[in-house]
């Protein structure tokens, strides 16, 4: 009988291991990577939702960034001729170099390249004066009705350094080509 007892207790303590260790295995290890993945899943939405704050917080500035190059782009179009007018431009580029003074005026038409819809000639521009002068002159060549890239600029000051510089400018000009009556969308 002490046999069949010890058998029994026994049998019973393996049948506890087992149910434990089903309990551990079956029960506990996929609860806790659940959890786990639980966790994770918050954390990443928590991280989602922060920058999504932040983000919004950064609206109101974009949309004032989106207003002002709107004004910009609207204003593209106007400045962008459909026709040469070359000589127009080259007179008001003379104009404006003769009423800020300054002196030795070269203004040379170059080639012209196709970019895209848009037809780009390249303008070579030289005069003499004093910096002021020839800053001045190119605030008010930002404010010419027509769109100008500068693409380079040189300034040279003069050999005895009183102040005169020689200014070489490479600008490029744009205008839009007249469709033909038939082929205007």
């Amino acid at each position: 009988m002490v046999f069949f007892r010890r058998k029994q207790q026994l049998v019973i303590c393996v049948v506890a291991v087992v149910l434990v260790a089903d309990f551990v295995w079956f029960g506990c290890l996929p609860l806790c990577k659940t959890m786990s993945a639980i966790e994770q899943t918050k954390a990443t939405l928590r991280l989602t939702i922060a920058k999504g704050t932040a983000w919004s917080r950064q609206l109101p500035v974009l949309t004032d960034q989106l207003e002002k190059l709107q004004t910009v782009a609207s204003d593209y179009e106007a400045r962008v001729p459909t026709q040469r007018a070359l000589g127009v431009f080259l007179q008001q580029i003379a104009n404006l170099m003769s009423e800020h003074n300054l002196r030795q005026q070269v203004v040379v038409p170059g080639k012209e390249t196709k970019a895209g819809t848009l037809t780009c000639m390249l303008v070579s521009i030289q005069c003499q004066g004093k910096l002021a002068q020839v800053f001045e002159f190119y605030k008010q060549l930002q404010s010419l009705d027509r769109l100008i890239r500068i693409e380079q600029i040189k300034l040279v000051n003069d050999d005895d350094f009183s102040g005169e510089i020689t200014m070489e400018t490479n600008a490029v000009i744009y205008y839009r080509p007249e469709l033909e009556p038939d082929k205007k969308v």
